[in-house]
């Protein structure tokens, strides 16, 4: 396809990269020569997140995994070219979840809300074929967990797919802070878990400097044994970008079932564990998406694809 960055030469790819010690992440380079990948021991993940429908360079890897906002509206037209684009990309494994503008996936609430967005309404079940055609490679997951392995005898990945996040306007998978609790608690321990919305204080910064990301799903992964390796979200289109999360986490060796008080229980042996926070929003939102008076292009710089290489060895 046509790079839409070839034909504006004043935009500029950044270079931004950081290594952890599970893995490595790139948010920013040149689309058209990205960081080699790193070996036959590692995975690739190539993270994206609210593109509505646009298409644009994504750069291959072994699994791409998309997080939600699939469409502008979720008309059936949109959705497809979406489902086209993905199916072109030469990613083995593709998962996806759907996001808030992805009406019709939220069948209980399009049924009721369908008529203040679409002038007729659209069959569910017909978007839904889109992602059930064999020959797609797509894999789409809602409040499911999927394992997969992205190369032949290699290692067996989970994943979790979790649309929700916190009222938002009222549209499509949103949650009320009273209900977040019990929707969050369904969420396994996995080695990737894509949500549509950000964990709170995590790349969840709006314009207005608000944290708007769920604290119910931040208190929820900080109380898992094994907190995920990978996280990728978006919705906050301005957050775009990667941060690694430490986690304190008690040890599995420890039994804290009898600590009669706050002292015992304050002695608990912890350790740290990691996981991968990527806001990998791709439609341009914020001050980022204008560079010198030129709208950057969505996947274009400082919203581009991101890049994260995990070694398979890597225990959760």
């Amino acid at each position: 396809m046509a790079s839409w960055f070839s034909r504006i030469p004043r935009l500029q790819y950044g270079k931004e990269s950081f290594n952890t010690k599970i893995g490595s992440v790139y948010t920013a380079y040149d689309p058209k020569h990205p960081p080699p990948h790193p070996g036959p021991e590692w995975t690739r993940f190539v993270c994206i997140s609210d593109t509505h429908s646009e298409t644009f360079d994504v750069p291959p890897g072994d699994v791409l995994l998309h997080s939600g906002d699939l469409s502008i509206l979720g008309k059936y037209d949109q959705m497809k070219v979406t489902v086209d684009w993905l199916r072109s990309l030469p990613h083995k494994v593709k998962i996806v979840i759907a996001g808030n503008h992805d009406f019709p996936l939220h069948e209980i609430w399009y049924d009721t809300n369908f008529h203040f967005f679409h002038e007729q309404k659209e069959v569910s079940s017909r978007l839904m074929e889109l992602f059930n055609d064999e020959t797609s490679g797509i894999v789409y997951i809602q409040d499911q967990k999927h394992t997969f392995q992205a190369k032949e005898g290699g290692r067996e990945w989970s994943v979790y797919g979790f649309p929700w996040q916190p009222w938002f306007g009222g549209w499509a998978f949103n949650y009320k802070s009273e209900e977040a609790k019990e929707l969050v608690s369904s969420i396994p321990e996995v080695d990737i878990l894509l949500t549509h919305g950000p964990p709170h204080s995590i790349l969840d910064t709006t314009l207005s400097g608000e944290h708007v990301g769920c604290p119910e799903l931040l208190a929820h992964l900080s109380k898992m044994q094994r907190p995920p390796l990978l996280n990728c979200f978006g919705h906050i289109h301005e957050s775009h970008g990667a941060v690694i999360h430490i986690w304190d986490v008690p040890d599995s060796a420890t039994d804290t079932s009898e600590a009669p008080n706050e002292q015992e229980s304050a002695s608990v042996k912890k350790q740290s564990r990691e996981t991968i926070m990527v806001n990998a929003a791709n439609q341009p939102i914020g001050p980022k998406g204008l560079v010198r008076g030129t709208r950057v292009p969505c996947g274009g710089p400082g919203f581009q694809p991101v890049i994260v290489d995990i070694l398979d060895s890597v225990e959760r």
